[in-house]
Parts: C-alpha cells; structure tokens; sequence
C-alpha cells in the first residue's frame, strides 16, 4: 500500500474509533481495496462491519437491491450518480450495526467508453433520525499521470484504484467529522 494511503487509513481508523462510528463498504471499480487498505490497521474490526465487493451488474442487483433496469441500457447504468446512492444505501440498510456506508462505482480503464474514461462516484450514507441520508461526490480520474505521486507503477488503472481508495477515505473521513462536529 502506498504510505500516503498506510497514514489516511490510520487517521480515519482514529476518527471511528474517537466518534465510536462503524462504517461498511460498497465497491465495485476498487473491487475491494478500500476495505483492505482500512483493514490494515490494528484494532479496527470493532468500527469497520465488512464491505460488499458488487464488481457485476447481478451482483449489484442481488446484493444490495438495486433494480436491475437503472443498471443497463437505457438506464442510467452501472457508472452513474444514481447507483451510487443505491449502493451506499442499499448496503447501509442491510449492516444494521453500521452508522456510515461508503460506496463508489466508476469505470477505471482500460477500455472505457470516452465519457466515463476515469470517472467515478462515491456515495457516503449516514443514518440520522431514523433515516438514511446520501451525499454524492463525482470525480474525474485524469488519463495522464506525470510524476505519479503514490505508487511507482506503468499501470493507468492501478494508479486510478488508489487515487479512487484515497477519495472514498477522504470523503468518509469529512463526513463522519461534520456529523461528530470533530
């Protein structure tokens, strides 16, 4: 894991374990990566309940309810705002325990269509009063790295998945401090 990653996952691991907050994972472009990188850290099996790794459209579908109509044409498809939402939601609602989900669905490359080529949504839900409330973030991985700053690697896409893993902490992180008022 990149240092960069190895000190945020740390930090955040700190701030569940300060806010008493326990988190669980949709993903589906970083197939897993998130939950690993957070998994690294001593001592966080008690704020961190598991993540679901929804890479197929079924499995998205299947897992955690989203009709299977939004994920295919012409729905919105896979990598959408939409689905995002559903995916944050959708495992929050099934990991009672849970306080906080965090989800991204993107399209990472190689072969992506032109207007999807490194984008990704992060869908971060949060129970509150008895609802669930999602925000959404979009972002743009760029298609050209010079001077890759996290890992020493000839792969586009690796570079993509851990720039992906470092937002979705990001985002987790600010959302769970606003929430905590930390």
């Amino acid at each position: 894991m990149p240092q960069p990653l190895h000190s945020l996952a740390n930090e955040i691991a700190s701030l569940l374990k300060e806010t008493r907050t326990r988190v669980v994972f949709a993903e589906s472009c970083t197939a897993g990566l998130v939950s690993a990188t957070l998994s690294r850290v001593p001592g966080i099996s008690e704020f961190h309940c598991g993540s679901a790794v929804v890479y197929r459209l079924d499995t998205k579908s299947r897992w955690l309810g989203i009709d299977p109509t939004l994920l295919v044409d012409p729905g919105p498809g896979p990598v959408s705002e939409i689905v995002a939402r559903l995916m944050a939601t959708g495992v929050l609602e099934r990991t009672p325990e849970a306080s906080f989900s965090a989800a991204i669905t993107g399209h990472l490359g190689p072969n992506a269509p032109a207007h999807q080529d490194g984008l990704v949504f992060i869908g971060i839900a949060q129970r509150r009063g008895g609802e669930v409330h999602v925000e959404v973030f979009s972002h743009v991985l760029p298609s050209e790295v010079i001077g890759i700053q996290y890992l020493e690697t000839d792969s586009l896409r690796e570079w993509r998945q851990w720039k992906a893993v470092e937002l979705v902490l990001l985002h987790l992180g600010d959302s769970v401090r606003t929430a905590s008022n930390v």
